[in-house]
């Protein structure tokens, strides 16, 4: 079977990579919608009349504090649940780099700056209307941003899908997205260090590097390590969610003679539906819930910061990907698919524009000890994520018709021989497997003919 040798910029994925794409965002589909629904449960808690319980459920502390981990639940939630998150998010780079799109630099070229885009551009944006309005630039970081399973709910709600190469380009624009995230929060937010602590994060890292070089496998060998090496990044002073990166960072994501997925992918496998279906939805629930009360929904299209965010999200998102997209294929010549348009790179930029569970994190760490402040933050993301998915909405439902007819094309597979036709366009044998399909049919077609003909002419026949 012949691997495609279409070099076209978002044109059709290899029958691996296809494979691994669906799967992976199948996952972060039905975690999106859960994501949705703790979004949803934490602003009806927070606005209810029960609203001092959740404040109080927060702020509640559990934790051994010998070992500097007596923290509240949103704590808890925000540096332990999403460690897993960023643990997920490093095995998926380092697929992207080894095995994925990203392992060609020329091919990598466009989604990276058209990544690097969508988040310069919208620091830019809430510098400038800061700039202008006297605010606090303290928050630039916060629109920068994609929640590719908040982008995937929204689809899902939304009763649309994206073509494979469409989907391809999300995900690799919120790899990438990820990796300058975790970026930021390692460099801008990193507070006082305590190097024992650093240090001896560093040797479990080693260790837990070793080990995998050794391939020792045992889930009660890695665990209880990782476990070891987390607390000693959060008492590090470096953001604990940096250990899980590093760790997945570290997992080959390449296969060996004999293996049908390397461990990386096997670990994720197993790790993403923990992330997807528990982590991040759980942060959301003790992080999303903030006051949306009139005034506080006017307060965010008029203080500088908060604006800010929303504008960053909505336009800087858009105008940053498009542009970077489109001026990286004009200046590398790449031609786009035939079979999509501008305006669906346009769309799917718009579609970045929903930031959520990362810029939810970096608006609490921008303004950490400012809860007044943090909370208008985190409506102005809830805001300016929505403004972006109703927008997106809109204009992905405009080529619906498109799509469904690219998909199926996409999934056609008329042998049934389990590999969607289109891969095997180029394969004799496939084309064997259809003229006899086509010559089995033609037969009953024939037995048909004569059956219909017997039957009018005993019809037509005098009694």
């Amino acid at each position: 079977m012949s691997a495609p040798t279409d070099r076209k910029f978002l044109g059709r994925l290899s029958l691996p990579e296809r494979r691994y794409l669906t799967d992976a965002l199948r996952t972060e589909t039905v975690g999106g919608v859960l994501l949705l629904l703790a979004a949803v449960a934490a602003l009806v808690w927070a606005n209810s009349p029960a609203a001092d319980s959740y404040k109080s459920v927060q702020d509640f502390h559990i934790g051994p504090a010998a070992l500097g981990l007596d923290l509240s639940i949103q704590h808890w939630a925000a540096d332990g649940l999403l460690a897993i998150f960023f643990f997920v998010a490093g095995i998926e780079l380092k697929r992207e780099l080894v095995a994925g799109e990203l392992r060609d630099p020329k091919a990598a070229a466009l989604p990276v700056i058209a990544a690097i885009c969508g988040m310069a551009a919208p620091a830019l944006v809430y510098a400038l209307v800061n700039t202008l309005g006297n605010g606090s630039m303290d928050g630039w970081a916060v629109p920068t941003a994609t929640d590719i399973a908040f982008a995937l709910a929204v689809l899902a709600v939304i009763g649309t899908s994206l073509p494979s190469a469409l989907r391809a380009f999300l995900l690799t624009l919120a790899v990438v997205d990820d990796l300058f995230a975790i970026l930021i929060i390692a460099i801008f937010f990193t507070s006082d260090l305590n190097f024992a602590a650093l240090g001896g994060a560093f040797a479990g890292l080693v260790v837990f590097w070793l080990l995998l070089r050794k391939d020792v496998r045992g889930w009660y060998v890695y665990v209880p390590l990782a476990l070891v090496i987390w607390a000693l990044m959060y008492n590090s002073g470096v953001h604990a969610t940096i250990a899980g990166v590093a760790m997945g960072l570290m997992l080959r994501c390449t296969t060996r003679e004999g293996e049908k997925h390397s461990p990386g992918e096997h670990i994720e496998h197993l790790v993403r539906p923990l992330s997807a279906g528990l982590a991040v939805p759980l942060f959301a629930l003790f992080s999303a819930g903030v006051s949306v009360s009139g005034g506080a929904i006017g307060d965010v299209f008029t203080q500088p910061v908060t604006l800010g965010v929303v504008l960053g999200l909505v336009v800087g998102k858009a105008i940053g990907i498009f542009g970077g997209t489109w001026l990286a294929a004009r200046f590398t010549r790449a031609e786009l698919n035939p079979d999509l348009t501008w305006p669906d790179v346009f769309a799917v930029a718009s579609l970045a524009g929903i930031g959520f569970t990362v810029s939810l994190l970096i608006g609490e760490l921008a303004f950490a000890g400012d809860d007044a402040l943090t909370d208008e933050v985190k409506a102005a993301v809830l805001i300016g994520s929505l403004i972006a998915a109703v927008f997106a909405s809109v204009l992905l439902k405009l080529r619906v018709r498109k799509y469904r007819a690219l998909i199926a094309d996409e999934e056609r597979d008329d042998d049934e021989d389990g590999i969607p036709d289109i891969y095997e366009e180029g394969d004799p044998a496939y084309h064997v497997r259809m003229a006899e399909i086509y010559e089995k049919k033609a037969a009953e077609h024939r037995e048909l003919a004569q059956a219909a003909g017997a039957s009018r002419d005993d019809a037509d026949r005098p009694a």
